[in-house]
This record gives C-alpha cells, sequence and structure tokens, in this order.
C-alpha cells in the first residue's frame, strides 16, 4: 500500500512539473509566443471551397521568396528584403496586433491563424481576390 501511495505521488509530481515547464516555454498564440523571425516557406491559393490548391509560391519572384517578417512582442514588425534584393526594395515597417487568432496588421500580416507549434505558423485569409477563395501563409521561425 505505501509503495503504491509512493509510486503515485511521484507519477503526479513528475506530470505536473512537465505541464508547467511546457507553459513555461512561452509556445503559445499571444503576441510574445508568436514573436521572433519568420521566413515564408509555402503559399497556397484555393479559388473555391472544392478547388485544389495552387502553389502561389512557384509564382513568386525570387527576391520575395528569401524575405524575412520580424514580428516584436510590442506590437511592432520589420519585413526585411533579404538575400536577393527586389527593385524597387521590399523592405516595410509597421505594426501588428492580435485579437483571439486573427492577425491584423498596417500592411504584411493579415488573416486567421489556423495552427502555430512554436516553429510553423500558418494562416490564411479568405476572400482575399474573389469570394469563397482562400490564400494560406505558412512561415517557418528562423
Amino acid at each position: 500500500m505505501k509503495w503504491t501511495f509512493m509510486a503515485l505521488t511521484a507519477g503526479m509530481i513528475f506530470f505536473s512539473c512537465r505541464k508547467e515547464k511546457s507553459d513555461a516555454s512561452g509556445c503559445s498564440i499571444s503576441m510574445a509566443g508568436l514573436s521572433g523571425s519568420y521566413k515564408l516557406t509555402a503559399l497556397q491559393y484555393k479559388p473555391s471551397a472544392t478547388a485544389a490548391p495552387l502553389d502561389y509560391l512557384a509564382t513568386m519572384e525570387a527576391c520575395e521568396k528569401d524575405d524575412i517578417l520580424i514580428l516584436q512582442s510590442n506590437g511592432t514588425y520589420n519585413y526585411n528584403d533579404a538575400g536577393t534584393i527586389c527593385t524597387p526594395n521590399g523592405t516595410d515597417h509597421g505594426t501588428w496586433s492580435l485579437s483571439g487568432k486573427t492577425l491584423t496588421s498596417d500592411g504584411k500580416l493579415n488573416g486567421t491563424i489556423a495552427s502555430y507549434d512554436c516553429k510553423t505558423l500558418v494562416y490564411y485569409v479568405e476572400n482575399a481576390l474573389v469570394a469563397g477563395d482562400r490564400l494560406t501563409f505558412t512561415m517557418v521561425k528562423q
């Protein structure tokens, strides 16, 4: 009986410590949790809910594919025209905010977060070009 109680106690301590470690990692859908540098790795367009997705990243200029978006936890962002520089230069800066899973900015970042695992941010914009379409952005932390 004593060993069973000790095993249960040890198990509860182990699992409670794991949870605290996970919560302390900063991996959350919040301004602080999302802050960091990102590179666009995929961009898909679906003209309708039933249509097959199209690879829009393949149609982008090479100078746009290596750009870096830096989100600051204070609500500012920098969009750096990194690597191959576009003409004209695509560097930009501004403000961004988060309300629930909705990203809003005065420029480069708008949409609804589909998923975030502390490394990969996936968000989408509906009705981007026509009613019923969806653009899905996949960005990876650098």
